[in-house]
């Protein structure tokens, strides 16, 4: 898999549909090609303390954000039968599908990839575990804003154009 999308979402508390930033790296013959970032006004729109303390996001941030529906138009046309790739893909996979539902758009279907699993497939126990700094240390990417959502789509990027070729 040469050409894919990397993506990462964060929320804003515990319910799926409350994404409050996405990131996507766009990958061409395994080079990265384009980026896309934006905050989402989230749905339902309240932050959880514990989840402003991991990406620092607040409803203040996100309250003039566009919604979900608003954003995907800007990127769904580059998306059609793209493999979608994240580190931990059910949590991104499941934010979606959610946003989705929550906005009552119809699912394309994505095919969701997993660089934890292909990490732990691969790696083992060279790491001392496949958390998403930590693999993209081995790559080469030094994760410096991690759970920013395009820092975190551009680690998981550059793990799944190393792991493509990794023996």
């Amino acid at each position: 898999m040469k050409t894919f999308a990397a993506i990462d979402f964060e929320t804003a508390n515990r319910v799926w549909s409350s994404v409050c930033s996405v990131g996507i790296v766009f990958v061409e013959n395994s080079e990265i090609v384009d980026t896309f970032y934006s905050l989402i006004h989230p749905n339902p729109n309240y932050y959880l303390p514990g989840h402003v303390s991991i990406h620092g996001l607040t409803k203040a941030d996100t309250d003039p954000a566009p919604y979900f529906p608003d954003v995907w138009k800007q990127v769904e046309s580059r998306l059609v039968d793209m493999p979608l790739v994240a580190h931990w893909s059910r949590f991104d996979e499941n934010c979606l599908k959610a946003a989705f539902a929550k906005y009552n758009m119809p699912y394309p279907n994505y095919k969701f990839y997993c660089t934890c699993i292909a990490s732990r497939r691969k790696l083992g126990k060279l790491l001392p575990n496949h958390k998403l700094p930590t693999v993209a240390r081995w790559c080469g990417y030094d994760l410096i804003n991690h759970h920013h959502a395009l820092a975190d789509a551009e680690a998981c990027a550059k793990i799944a154009i190393k792991l493509v070729d990794f023996d």
